[in-house]
């Protein structure tokens, strides 16, 4: 789970605009596709139960939780804005601005805490057990050893370097 050198300043120049914004970054994809490159940013925020739903001032109801439609466009415009001034991509680019959504990608190891228990799904850079993809139950998250534990089948249990995953995103049930 370790980002690109490219991906990296990316994130470090648009986290103050996405923080200007009040919601949270959680991760950025750039995929440089020839002439034409893309940029995904995920924004999250806190869930708050205890907020009453309202109508906001740009008449979107507000729920206590989760990313708008207003958000992401607030995002889009601080971040636009901040991209044309410092101009780290070159050529053109296409901007996307999401919620994670239900089948969540995680970015960082400390993400993963919150979803023990889930199912995930894997890709590997390395093969564990002759796999290279696989879905799984979420079973542990080591922050300090930077491992991650999942069930397989029949109830075995792996244990995964955070260095060997090369995507992982939660897997929705409803």
């Amino acid at each position: 789970m370790k980002l690109s050198n490219k991906t990296q300043a990316l994130q470090d120049l648009i986290v103050p605009a996405v923080q200007a914004c009040n919601v949270d970054l959680w991760g950025i994809e750039f995929v440089p596709q020839g002439k034409r490159s893309l940029l995904r940013i995920y924004i999250d925020k806190a869930v708050d139960e205890n907020v009453e739903p309202m109508i906001s001032e740009d008449g979107e109801l507000e729920l206590g939780r989760g990313i708008g439609v207003q958000d992401c466009v607030r995002v889009t415009q601080q971040v636009g804005a901040m991209l044309d001034v410092h101009d780290p991509i070159s050529g053109e680019y296409a901007l996307e601005v999401s919620s994670p959504g239900w089948d969540r990608p995680f970015f960082q190891l400390e993400q993963m805490p919150a979803y023990i228990g889930q199912q995930v799904a894997l890709r590997l850079i390395s093969a564990v057990e002759n796999r290279r993809k696989f879905q799984a139950k979420l079973v542990a998250v080591d922050l300090e050893n930077e491992v991650i534990q999942v069930e397989v089948e029949k109830q075995q249990v792996l244990e995964i370097d955070s260095n060997n995953i090369d995507k992982a995103n939660l897997v929705y049930q409803d």
